[in-house]
């Protein structure tokens, strides 16, 4: 593995110096449309370089940072992630009092956070990125600023995310203090008898910490209450790219340190991963707002990949539990998405509520079909129904449940998955629904890009479950490059 080059570090400078051109343009010139096209043109330069580096040879940043194939996949997402709800949140911010050029600017921010979590290979590097995020996502739950949903919902996350946090940092000076070093690397031989108790209950807090950055029961309980705050592109960043970069980390320190090696350890992303997945879904049933029922779908679909970072422990020197998470990963941001674009190019462009009642979605297809359409197949794949990039996800946790003879994770995620089809069959019957058109909620006309952006989506999702094999392809060759 060679040292840092200027080129491996191309797609953090890229979005590095998007932010500092897209401060300079907003101090200098406020307009919506102005951020927001500096907005785009910035991530899409970026994504442009993380994909021309995919050949590149592993680098290491300063102990701090590897860029390798496993942090260029994710950036990719995040990138790709950041355009789409940039998309969104031009026609959703539009028309709304306030400030909107900061939206653009905390999106930024927050991607930027995003890629350092993934690459990151250090303690440091690991809280960084984490806090960039988080701070950044504490503004952009709060828009529009002047509604009182919003506000509250930036409160609760604001102070549960800084307990977790807390929690993190107390479990990593605790493991600190047991091995003497910050690297995500096997201590094991390195600690002495009476520091191995530091050593576990750090595991303990640094894991139960990012357990409610991920809102695993019994950590889940801020999740609905934020998602339906949170104006619909912001929830949907939240539920993807926030969600997927802290599971990156997770899943390279688990991947990288001995942490899996504690038994309690071990038992208590079992026991999280079973509760998530069994209470997730029936919290699900009886919501009447999707703005929550997705809210508790993410928690259940956490507890699903779970099952991916537990058969590192079952499948030891394989490469299948990552290629297992990072396929589920790419098709759950994708259907994700697709979901709450949808919501957010229904919402209303005055400042009103978000398009959150399932109420709101009755005869969806009569009124906008490419919309339903496109809902339809998210919430398809949602559920794991064949043809759906859902299902390949679900296939090869279904295959590792097997291999790593985890039953009891197996049979629940059956279950789970059984549950799922109830209410995610009752959104598609109510659009299929038709009533007298005085009793149908009204929507504004849908623009033409958030159209196009969740139809694109709803393609890819379906474009993976048909035909897999050139996504599995890539996944394979970036983790070779990765050294498994």
């Amino acid at each position: 593995m060679s040292g840092v080059t200027i080129s491996s570090l191309a797609p953090l400078i890229s979005i590095a110096a998007a932010l500092v051109v897209l401060l300079l343009v907003v101090a200098f010139s406020r307009g919506h449309l102005t951020a927001f096209l500096t907005t785009l043109t910035g991530l899409v330069v970026t994504l442009l370089i993380t994909i021309g580096g995919f050949n590149m040879e592993p680098h290491r940043a300063m102990h701090l940072l590897l860029i390798d194939g496993y942090a260029n996949f994710f950036t990719l997402l995040f990138v790709t992630s950041a355009i789409v709800t940039a998309l969104f949140g031009h026609s959703y911010l539009q028309g709304r009092r306030g400030e909107l050029e900061e939206f653009y600017i905390l999106l930024v921010i927050a991607t930027l956070g995003a890629i350092v979590m993934a690459a990151a290979t250090h303690f440091a590097s690991f809280i960084l990125g984490l806090e960039i995020l988080s701070i950044a996502l504490y503004s952009m739950v709060a828009y529009p600023e002047e509604e009182h949903a919003p506000l509250e919902a930036a409160m609760k996350y604001l102070v549960l995310s800084a307990v977790a946090s807390t929690t993190i940092l107390f479990g990593m000076a605790m493991i600190y203090n047991a091995t003497g070093n910050m690297q995500f690397v096997s201590t094991t031989s390195k600690v002495a008898p009476q520091d191995m108790l530091y050593r576990q209950v750090g595991y303990v807090m640094l894991f139960s910490g990012l357990a409610f950055k991920l809102s695993l029961v019994p950590f889940h309980m801020w999740t609905p209450d934020v998602y339906q705050g949170a104006p619909a592109p912001v929830a949907g960043y939240i539920a993807t790219v926030s969600k997927t970069a802290v599971f990156a980390l997770l899943f390279r320190f688990a991947l990288t340190s001995d942490s899996l090696q504690i038994p309690v350890v071990t038992f208590l992303l079992a026991a999280m991963a079973v509760l998530s997945m069994v209470l997730g879904n029936i919290l699900a049933l009886r919501q009447a707002n999707l703005k929550r029922l997705l809210a508790y779908s993410s928690i259940a679909h956490m507890g699903y990949l779970i099952i991916a970072v537990l058969g590192i422990v079952y499948l030891d020197r394989s490469t299948f539990p990552a290629e297992t998470a990072l396929i589920y990963l790419a098709g759950y941001m994708a259907m994700t998405l697709t979901a709450f674009g949808v919501v957010s190019i229904l919402s209303s462009a005055e400042g009103g509520d978000d398009a959150e009642s399932i109420e709101a979605y009755v005869g969806l297809f009569w009124r906008n079909p490419v919309a339903a359409t496109a809902l339809t197949i998210a919430l398809l794949s949602l559920m794991g129904m064949p043809l759906t990039a859902g299902f390949i996800g679900k296939f090869y946790l279904v295959n590792i449940s097997i291999m790593s003879g985890a039953w009891l994770l197996l049979w629940t995620l059956i279950l789970g998955s059984a549950i799922s089809v109830y209410y995610y069959v009752k959104v598609i019957y109510a659009m299929t629904l038709t009533r007298d058109p005085s009793e149908l909620y009204p929507h504004p006309s849908s623009t033409g890009v958030g159209l196009a952006a969740v139809s694109t989506l709803g393609a890819t999702v379906i474009i993976i479950g048909v035909i897999p094999a050139p996504l599995i392809g890539a996944i394979r060759a970036l983790l070779e490059q990765f050294g498994m």
